[in-house]
């Protein structure tokens, strides 16, 4: 894990240990932190009908992207299940009852979405504008598809995508822009001030050495 962790954007810029305590309470911390940043984006909510628009998606994808796969991921389960067990920061509020909320679907999705998008990270993609923007794409079409699926039960087959795909295509497109933009500024940045460039063909930690 850690290897792959070390050429995320999140892997680079703390600093590394090799004690496995200080690497446990790490991992905590930002998986929980990231778990925390998709509920506080649960509730930047606009209820447009069903289902509401939120800024989940942007925090969802982020978290794989500067966490990589594992850990991304690990963020996602936390909300989940934290939801379920009661914490009420689902975007319609938590408990088992969400169980049979029409957007479950879309938060099992957040925790595919993100392993898929932190994978493409730690293979570089999020390092230049293109390549993030198509992780972003790809990991908002895993959502919406786990989304879409589940929605199916509660909504009628014509009425599917108005009501959990077509008004939140605006947004999604704005947040495909931001990623694309600052991520590859950050890595940049990164690479200027550890004087080496960002490319993804190494190993972050054999760039670091050279």
């Amino acid at each position: 894990m850690n290897q792959t962790f070390e050429n995320t954007f999140i892997g680079v810029i703390l600093p590394r240990t090799s004690i496995k305590a200080h690497v446990i309470v790490r991992d905590v911390v930002l998986v929980v932190s990231f778990a925390l940043l998709t509920a506080v984006c649960a509730k930047i909510k606009l209820q447009i009908g069903i289902v509401p628009i939120t800024m989940q998606t942007f925090a969802v994808i982020l978290s794989g992207l500067l966490l990589g796969s594992r850990r991304g991921a690990l963020s996602q389960i936390t909300y989940l299940f934290g939801g379920l067990s009661g914490i009420l920061w689902f975007s319609l509020g938590g408990g088992m009852a969400y169980l049979m909320s029409p957007t479950l679907g879309y938060i099992v999705g957040f925790i595919f979405a993100a392993f898929i998008a932190g994978k493409l990270a730690e293979r570089g993609w999020d390092r230049k504008l293109i390549t993030t923007g198509l992780a972003m794409i790809i990991g908002l079409s895993i959502v919406y598809f786990f989304g879409l699926l589940w929605l199916a039960r509660f909504v009628p087959a014509d009425r599917l995508l108005a009501a959990g795909l077509i008004p939140f295509l605006p947004g999604e497109v704005l947040k495909v822009l931001l990623a694309g933009l600052l991520l590859p500024l950050g890595w940049k940045l990164i690479g200027k001030s550890k004087k080496f460039p960002p490319e993804a063909d190494q190993p972050m930690a054999e760039k670091i050495k050279k």
